[in-house]
Protein backbone atom coordinates (compact mmCIF):
# COMPACT_ATOMS: atom_id res chain seq x y z
CA UNK A 1 0.00 0.00 0.00
CA UNK A 2 2.83 2.11 0.87
CA UNK A 3 4.61 1.70 -2.32
CA UNK A 4 1.10 2.86 -4.55
CA UNK A 5 1.22 5.82 -2.16
CA UNK A 6 4.79 6.78 -2.77
CA UNK A 7 4.23 6.49 -6.78
CA UNK A 8 1.46 8.41 -6.69
CA UNK A 9 2.66 11.63 -4.60
CA UNK A 10 3.25 14.41 -7.02
CA UNK A 11 5.17 17.45 -6.29
CA UNK A 12 3.14 20.78 -7.11
CA UNK A 13 5.99 23.10 -7.44
CA UNK A 14 8.33 20.70 -9.46
CA UNK A 15 4.72 21.35 -11.56
CA UNK A 16 4.28 24.82 -11.44
CA UNK A 17 7.91 25.75 -12.14
CA UNK A 18 8.05 23.86 -15.68
CA UNK A 19 4.19 24.60 -16.88
CA UNK A 20 4.54 25.51 -20.63
CA UNK A 21 1.44 28.51 -20.29
CA UNK A 22 -0.84 30.00 -17.29
CA UNK A 23 -3.81 27.86 -18.41
CA UNK A 24 -1.68 24.56 -17.24
CA UNK A 25 -1.23 26.11 -13.71
CA UNK A 26 -5.05 26.85 -13.67
CA UNK A 27 -5.02 23.59 -13.98
CA UNK A 28 -2.63 21.88 -11.75
CA UNK A 29 -4.51 24.04 -9.11
CA UNK A 30 -7.98 23.13 -10.01
CA UNK A 31 -6.74 19.80 -9.54
CA UNK A 32 -5.67 19.69 -6.12
CA UNK A 33 -8.47 21.81 -4.85
CA UNK A 34 -10.85 19.41 -6.48
CA UNK A 35 -10.55 16.50 -3.98
CA UNK A 36 -11.01 18.87 -1.23
CA UNK A 37 -13.71 20.40 -2.42
CA UNK A 38 -15.35 16.76 -3.47
CA UNK A 39 -14.92 15.59 0.57
CA UNK A 40 -16.29 18.51 2.01
CA UNK A 41 -19.15 18.57 0.01
CA UNK A 42 -19.88 15.22 0.74
CA UNK A 43 -19.40 16.02 4.51
CA UNK A 44 -21.71 18.66 4.07
CA UNK A 45 -24.88 16.74 2.35
CA UNK A 46 -23.95 13.65 4.76
CA UNK A 47 -24.83 16.24 7.86
CA UNK A 48 -27.70 17.94 6.13
CA UNK A 49 -29.41 14.60 5.42
CA UNK A 50 -28.86 13.57 9.35
CA UNK A 51 -29.95 17.10 10.25
CA UNK A 52 -33.26 16.54 8.16
CA UNK A 53 -33.54 13.49 9.66
CA UNK A 54 -33.05 14.00 13.22
CA UNK A 55 -35.84 16.69 13.03
CA UNK A 56 -38.29 14.90 11.32
CA UNK A 57 -38.41 12.25 14.57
Amino acid sequence: MSLIFLLQQVDVNEKIKHAPNNAYLIGVWIGNILPFAIIVGAAWWMYARAKKRQNEQ
